[in-house]
């Protein structure tokens, strides 16, 4: 159970979100707005090799190579 990083795309807050359930999407705390995940970092495979470009948003990806 990891914390995760999210913006609102309505007022541009940033919060910290301690994620219970992945299926859950946190609303932001100012304006009640669903909250858009924010990936940073380096991303890798399954293989473990980095990974080019990769956003680490797997449900829009097609897969890493």
């Amino acid at each position: 159970m990891p914390f995760y990083d999210y913006v609102c795309p309505n007022c541009n807050k940033k919060s910290e979100v301690f994620v219970r359930n992945q299926s859950t999407q946190p609303k932001c705390k100012q304006c009640g707005t669903l909250l858009q995940r924010v990936y940073c970092g380096k991303m890798f495979g399954a293989t473990g090799v980095k990974s080019g470009g990769c956003s680490g948003n797997c449900k829009t990806c097609s897969g890493c190579k």
